[in-house]
C-alpha cells in the first residue's frame, strides 16, 4: 500500500493520513480499483462499501433516488454506521448513495467522485473525469489517464524480486492484457482470429508472450490463447498461484493491450514500456481520444504483429489527481464551523 507521505507534500499528508474513508461503487473492479488506487495514494484508512440497489432504484440512477433499504443509518444497510469524513465513489449506482451521504450528513462528509456522474458538477465536492470527458467546473479535475493501483514503487518492487514464473521467459518479453465482452462491445470471430494471428506472428518472431485475461473474456478466446501458449511457449496466467499483473507490466519489454479497457491501457503506460494497441470496432470513441492523446505523447502504436521502438517518461496521473483531492479537502475542512466538523 502507499503511503500519504510517498506522493504528496508532507503538509498535505499530514491533513490526510489515516483519515476514517468510505469507498463507495457497485464493485465493478474497473471503479473500484480507480478508487482504491487514490485512497491508498493519499493514506487514507478505507472502508469498502458494494451498493446493490434493487428494482426500479438500479435502474432509475444516477438520477432516481437510494433504494430505502439502504438509506444512511439504517441497520444492516449499505450505508450503516456513523459517516466517515470522506467517501470516494465511481460508478452511476453508486451516484444515489453519495447523494444521500451528503444529504444526511449536512454536507460534513467530504465527497469525491471518479468520472462523469452524469448528473451535474454539484454532486460531489471534488470529481475527477478523464481529458477526453466533456464536464468540466471549479472542483473537476481531469487528467489523460485515470487512477490506479500499479504504482511506481510496486513497479521496482517486481523487478527487484522477478516473479520466477516470467523472469525464466528468454526476451524479449511481451505482457498482453486481454479484456472481453461488455455492454457496448463484443468480440466477433474475426476479431479473435484477428488477434490470433497477430499473436502469432509475434511469438513466431521470437517474442515470449505473458498472458492475462478477464473474467469477461470470451471462452473460445481463452481456450485459444492458451493453445498459443502451449504451442510456442511463454505463460498463461490460469488463475493459481499469485496474481502477475503487476510483474507482467515490470518485466515487459513491450505490452499488447486490447482497446476495450481504457483502464488497462492507462496501467500499462505506468511501465514506461512501449504500449501496442489491438484495435476493436465499436471502442468508445471517447477513450480513442485517451489512446490518440497517447500516441502524441509517444507511448502507444497500433498492435500490427511486430515490435515497435517507443520512448516516453511513464505516465502515473494518480499522485496528481490525489493531490488535487487532498487540497479540496482541506478546503472543505476549513469551510466547516468548528461544532459540524466530523
Amino acid at each position: 500500500m502507499r503511503s500519504a507521505g510517498d506522493d504528496l507534500g508532507p503538509g498535505l499528508a499530514a491533513n490526510l493520513a489515516h483519515v476514517g474513508t468510505w469507498i463507495v461503487t457497485d464493485g465493478k473492479a474497473g471503479d473500484e480499483n480507480q478508487c482504491i488506487g487514490l485512497a491508498e495514494t493519499l493514506g487514507l484508512d478505507f472502508e469498502i462499501h458494494r451498493v446493490a440497489p434493487r428494482p426500479p432504484f438500479g435502474w432509475l440512477a444516477p438520477w432516481g433516488p437510494i433504494d430505502p433499504r439502504d438509506r444512511p443509518g439504517l441497520r444492516g444497510g449499505a450505508l450503516a454506521g456513523p459517516f466517515p469524513e470522506i467517501v470516494i465513489a465511481s460508478g452511476r449506482r453508486a451516484v444515489p448513495y453519495l447523494r444521500a451521504i451528503r444529504k444526511a450528513s449536512k454536507g460534513r462528509t467530504f465527497t469525491a467522485f471518479l468520472k462523469d456522474p452524469r448528473t451535474g458538477q454539484d454532486t460531489a465536492d471534488f470529481i475527477w473525469v478523464p481529458d477526453y470527458d466533456d464536464l468540466r467546473g471549479p472542483n473537476v479535475f481531469t487528467t489523460l489517464t485515470a487512477p490506479h493501483q500499479v504504482t511506481a514503487a510496486r513497479l521496482a518492487a517486481a523487478r527487484r524480486s522477478p516473479d520466477p514464473r516470467l523472469v525464466r521467459l528468454p526476451g524479449p518479453r511481451v505482457a498482453v492484457l486481454i479484456g472481453g465482452d461488455s455492454r457496448h462491445l463484443s468480440y466477433r470471430s474475426a476479431d479473435m482470429k484477428r488477434l490470433l494471428a497477430r499473436l502469432t506472428k509475434l511469438a513466431d518472431g521470437g517474442s515470449s508472450l505473458m498472458l492475462t485475461v478477464s473474467r469477461r473474456t470470451p471462452p473460445p478466446l481463452r481456450t485459444a490463447l492458451q493453445r498459443l501458449v502451449a504451442e510456442k511457449g511463454g505463460f498463461f496466467w490460469d488463475g493459481s498461484g499469485a496474481n502477475p499483473y503487476v510483474s507482467l507490466l515490470a518485466l515487459a519489454d513491450a505490452i499488447v493491450v486490447t482497446s476495450d479497457s481504457a483502464n488497462m491501457v492507462g496501467e500499462a503506460v505506468s511501465s514506461g514500456a512501449p504500449v501496442l494497441l489491438f484495435d476493436l470496432p465499436k471502442t468508445y470513441i471517447r477513450h480513442r481520444r485517451l489512446f490518440a492523446g497517447l500516441a502524441m505523447v509517444g507511448a502507444l502504436k497500433p498492435f500490427t504483429g511486430r515490435l515497435e521502438e517507443l520512448h516516453y517518461t511513464p505516465l502515473d496521473a494518480t499522485p496528481a489527481i490525489a493531490e488535487a483531492m487532498a487540497r479540496a479537502y482541506i478546503e472543505h475542512r476549513a469551510g466547516l464551523a468548528p461544532a459540524s466538523r466530523p
